[in-house]
């Protein structure tokens, strides 16, 4: 094959280049001999003729990942792509930030002037970031959410639903005569709820920074408004938390989901507290094994009283005879 064919055929390909999707290229270019298929041997850099062997292109430039995954996890550890979007950001993570580090790319601190410098641009890209005040509503409220989130033990995934929930409720103007931290309280505990993750309303209050009462009312009002599907808490989902805080076995967390479902069949979880139900029920898990724990203890890790614990507890063992009976 001849240079100027070489050249004229690799002149052709490059226009040709932009305007055909990468996986046709290779099903219309022919043979400039003899007019056969053409196949690219990415391994070896290589364009070949299929039916003569004439290598029209060689050392061509490998534009795949330079590391190779020979699973689907792995694929996922090693791509380096940036980070994923998320709506616990205001901007969902798509702006970028100047790190607090006052130093430069060698890791040599920066001199006086420079971080005056780097302190100003920090100021105006912060402000750049929060341009009206719905951005500058949502970035403190996702704030809070992550705050709070972190201080129950809630998994990213809660996070993130109540961050869209919290962001519905600005889209539909609810706000309005509430607080950012009542609606951000509501919306954490909604989310908590629909995950399968209670969290109860007094553990909800002592990390937030409103009044039960505000933050009960404001949750009725956001699951009202945006028709939220909010299941009745199940005593079930405490349950494991409990036993884990209290340092119990799985016999035990599995005597007390037994308890529970006796006492759903009986009818008497009705009316009741899921929290003080599931405590009641480790505590007397603990006691029907013999992995004994005070009332006191259960009390502490439920933030529920002990009169509370003593009722549920007779009322599930009845419950359970009615049942064995």
């Amino acid at each position: 094959m001849s240079d100027s064919n070489v050249r004229r055929f690799q002149r052709t390909r490059d226009e040709e280049e932009e305007e055909r999707p990468e996986d046709e290229r290779d099903e219309e270019l022919v043979c400039p001999e003899c007019g056969g298929s053409v196949a690219t041997d990415a391994e070896h850099g290589e364009t070949v003729c299929e039916e003569c062997g004439l290598v029209i292109e060689e050392a061509t430039i490998d534009r795949g990942p330079e590391w190779r995954a020979f699973d689907a996890a792995e694929k996922d550890q090693k791509s380096r792509v940036g980070a994923p979007t998320t709506k616990m950001m205001h901007d969902e993570g798509l702006s970028t930030n100047i790190g607090w580090q006052n130093k430069d790319a060698y890791g040599n601190s920066l001199s006086s002037r420079q971080r005056q410098k780097m302190q100003r641009l920090r100021t105006w890209n912060e402000r750049f970031r929060t341009r009206d005040s719905k951005e500058r509503n949502l970035k403190q409220a996702l704030g809070e959410i992550d705050r709070m989130a972190s201080a129950l033990g809630l998994p990213e995934s809660v996070r993130e639903t109540a961050s869209v929930i919290y962001r519905r409720a600005l889209n539909e103007n609810l706000l309005p005569g509430r607080s950012i931290e009542g609606v951000a309280t509501a919306s954490l505990y909604a989310a908590a709820r629909q995950a399968g993750t209670p969290r109860s309303l007094d553990e909800i209050t002592q990390v937030s920074r409103v009044e039960k009462d505000e933050i009960a009312r404001t949750y009725r009002y956001v699951v009202r408004e945006l028709s939220l599907e909010v299941a009745p808490a199940d005593p079930e989902s405490y349950v494991p938390r409990f036993a884990s805080d209290l340092g119990l076995s799985d016999e035990a967390e599995r005597r007390a989901r037994q308890l529970l479902k006796s006492a759903k069949e009986e009818g008497i979880h009705s009316g009741k507290s899921p929290v003080g139900l599931a405590a009641a029920a480790v505590y007397a898990a603990s006691l029907l094994i013999n992995e004994k724990v005070t009332q006191s203890d259960v009390s502490e890790v439920a933030d529920i009283s002990e009169v509370t614990i003593r009722n549920r507890y007779h009322e599930l063992l009845d419950a359970e005879d009615g049942i064995t009976t």
